[in-house]
């Protein structure tokens, strides 16, 4: 079974396909994998694996070793273009993730000011008043939308709880207007005798009207790069991406960026 990708709590510097030369935070278990979602595309695997032992990086580790890095980095004289909470699992479930973020951009301004930081969420804690209040700290704040439609979105995502759907995190977004930008993943292919598909004419209506409601500066749309835990999903051409794309961007008026 395809397990966890990153076994450090800083990790890189990378290079995105999306951001650059990204230096990764991951704030979940360095053995393990927590997180709101379980993705049938997921990198890190299912959250069947488990949490592991390590548990999730406390705020001091965390500080102590990103500073070292950093340090590390910049006497080197290297380059950086981001520093990206990304890992095994949704960085926004730690516990004292405001505070992380404080740390992280003290840092950032200390190291590399002309640096971005960059959370990668899945939107599922936007609507808690201090995640909130951390993501608008931050340089770019990607949250996380692949479907407008309950069921689609329940077949791909597979949250925890059943109190999540697309709706409530809409809602949630909408409060970060143009600060923030919302990254989908387009993908088809089948699941457990289920056929997925969120690039038909129906999840393309829905996504428009829900990219209109949120407002966010800008819009990702990407596919499948990298290995998956479930077998049976298929890319979506480059081609077939940028046709949504500029369909998306003509009825928003929101830029798009296609990867």
């Amino acid at each position: 079974m395809q397990t966890v990708l990153f076994h450090d709590t800083i990790f890189g510097p990378i290079h995105s396909r999306r951001l650059g030369i990204s230096l990764g935070i991951n704030l979940m278990p360095n053995d393990g994998k927590i997180c709101s979602f379980d993705c049938l595309y997921c990198e890190a695997g299912f959250n069947a694996q488990g949490p592991g032992h390590d548990g999730i990086s406390p705020r001091e580790t965390v500080k102590r070793q990103l500073k070292h890095k950093l340090e590390q980095m910049h006497q080197a004289g290297d380059k950086l273009n981001v520093i990206t909470f990304s890992g095994n699992g949704e960085p926004t479930l730690h516990p004292h993730f405001d505070q992380v973020v404080h740390d992280v951009i003290m840092l950032r301004d200390r190291y590399f000011p002309e640096a971005k930081v960059s959370v990668l969420s899945n939107s599922t804690m936007a609507g808690k008043p201090e995640v909130a209040k951390a993501l608008k700290m931050v340089d770019n704040n990607i949250l996380k939308l692949d479907s407008a439609i309950t069921a689609t979105m329940r077949l791909i995502n597979r949250p925890a709880s059943p109190n999540v759907i697309p709706q409530g995190i809409i809602e949630d977004l909408k409060q970060f207007s143009g600060q923030c930008i919302v990254q989908t993943m387009m993908l088809r292919g089948q699941w457990e005798g289920q056929h997925i598909d969120n690039t038909t004419e129906a999840e393309i209506e829905a996504l428009i009207a829900a990219y209109r409601q949120i407002a966010p500066r800008e819009v990702m749309l990407y596919s499948i790069d990298r290995k998956t835990p479930a077998q049976d999903l298929e890319k979506v051409p480059l081609d077939e991406l940028k046709a949504i794309g500029a369909r998306i961007e003509k009825a928003t008026g929101i830029p798009v960026q296609v990867n």
